[in-house]
């Protein structure tokens, strides 16, 4: 056992050299979030130098930005960057890994965040891509992710757990469809240990992007005194860029961490267009421009701002029927700390989120050892991308209706991973669908299916599926 641990320790001990490039700070300059004339709101300043976050933009406390702009310029050419960690294909293994001390060096830090939002937001994209290594399922279809799972992101000194949660629904919506109850609960029992919750929004859905789902609302509101951060994601799919400032004051009801946000149309010397920019009344009523650090904290001058969540569970706010009714009349959440505006399948998109985050960490002990990647164990996540690859391929009702049982599960003779999996439906029509004309589909499916576990796994993988009629 000792043994196979040291193994993975080592594995987690790759290094390689990274070149990147980075942009030097500027002293007082006036940084706005520009979102016309094409590409994804890009963030400017007066200086001659720009901040490298683009197309990424969000709306931040000037403290946060500020941490994040020195996090970045103190980078160099030579500095090493660890490889995202793996999972061990071993069950042994992965449980030597889970309870084992975590190796935290001086001054640990630590951050909760719960990911919620409306089924196929991108939330398990959000995940993978925060992560760096594909873990957790993801498709088109709705209800992909049927269970909480963690994920663990360790970088130097902090360890951010991240919380990939079921979209939220409704006791109605699971009783007519017979949806496990753990989609009802996780996302709610997510937000309750959480330090910080992320609401995802996906900007493509007409209308998802008009107005927050009641129960979204409702969780925001019984658990206030957790920090929401609104993340408007699938940018990349909105034809007009400068719908998301509208959508941006939809959402947050034109408030931002206490500060009121006003968008106006502002002529630009020497062209014809005009462009949407952002901005926040100042302390004596005038407004200012702002994009990523015009919105200042209130009570904080710390470079992380983020308000202190409750230690522990928190406690969940018992609403009246009164404050049930005010809610479904609500469009937005006026008590958002910051919005950021991305698309998830871009990673350089999300790195902003990721220093957000990582600077936003308390300090506290670790819960996992740095070479977890998340608390599923191997045998969870074969189940969860085979499933994800029939909700891909298999059209309607028909995957949801597949169920799996591992039949083999061992290491080959040259070291690869050999798994057999069997598939059972319940009726002939669905098997004759899944195998496809002369096996075509169920050989695509174990190929892909394959060769995703071969990202995780970080080693040669053999994947059988084999299907049958369960009588």
């Amino acid at each position: 056992m000792s043994l196979r641990f040291c193994n993975l320790v080592l594995r987690k001990c790759l290094r390689c050299p990274a070149h990147v490039h980075v942009a030097a700070q500027v002293e007082n300059a006036s940084l706005f979030l520009n979102t016309g004339g094409g590409g994804v709101g890009r963030l400017r300043t007066t200086g001659q130098i720009g901040l490298h976050f683009t197309p990424v933009c969000f709306i931040a406390s000037k403290a946060v930005s500020g941490t994040l702009i020195k996090s970045t310029a103190t980078e160099t050419h030579d500095r090493l960057c660890h490889h995202p960690a793996s999972v061990p294909p071993d069950n042994d293994d992965h449980k030597a890994l889970m309870v084992n001390h975590p190796d935290q060096p001086i001054n640990s830090k630590i951050l909760k965040v719960a990911i919620i939002g409306a089924p196929n937001a991108g939330k398990s994209t959000l995940s993978n891509q925060l992560l760096g290594r594909k873990v957790f399922a993801v498709s088109k279809k709705v209800h992909t992710t049927r269970t909480r799972a963690q994920g663990i992101l360790t970088e130097d000194n902090t360890q951010i757990i991240l919380l990939d949660t079921p979209g939220l629904t409704t006791p109605s919506k699971m009783k007519r469809h017979q949806l496990e109850r753990s989609l009802l609960l996780d996302p709610w029992n997510s937000v309750q240990e959480a330090d910080l919750v992320l609401v995802l929004v996906d900007v493509s859905d007409k209308w998802a992007c008009t107005k927050l789902s009641f129960e979204v609302l409702k969780c925001l509101a019984q658990n206030p005194n957790i920090p929401a951060v609104l993340v408007l994601n699938k940018v990349d799919l909105l034809k007009t860029k400068s719908r998301l400032l509208d959508v941006t004051m939809e959402l947050t009801e034109g408030v931002v961490k206490g500060k009121k946000i006003q968008v106006r149309s502002a002529v630009k010397p020497g062209r014809g267009g005009q462009d949407r920019q952002v901005a926040v009344a100042k302390p004596d009523g005038r407004p200012q421009e702002c994009g990523v650090s015009a919105l200042e904290g209130r009570d904080s001058d710390s470079p992380a701002s983020l308000p202190e969540a409750p230690v522990g569970n928190s406690v969940q706010r018992v609403l009246s029927r009164q404050e049930l009714r005010t809610l479904r009349a609500r469009r937005g959440w006026p008590h958002f700390q910051d919005v950021f505006m991305l698309s998830a399948v871009e990673a350089e998109e999300v790195e902003a989120l990721k220093r957000y985050l990582v600077v936003g960490a308390k300090p506290g002990s670790w819960q996992f050892h740095s070479s977890v990647l998340t608390d599923q164990n191997p045998q969870d996540i074969c189940i969860n991308t085979v499933r994800e690859k029939l909700l891909e391929y298999l059209p309607q009702e028909v995957p949801y209706n597949v169920s799996q049982t591992i039949e083999l599960w061992q290491e080959g003779d040259q070291g690869e991973l050999e798994i057999s999996l069997k598939l059972y439906v319940k009726k002939e029509g669905h098997m004759k669908m899944l195998i496809g004309q002369a096996g075509q589909m169920i050989a695509r499916i174990a190929q892909e299916a394959g060769k995703d576990l071969m990202n995780v796994f970080l080693c040669d993988v053999k994947l059988k599926i084999s299907v049958k009629v369960k009588k």
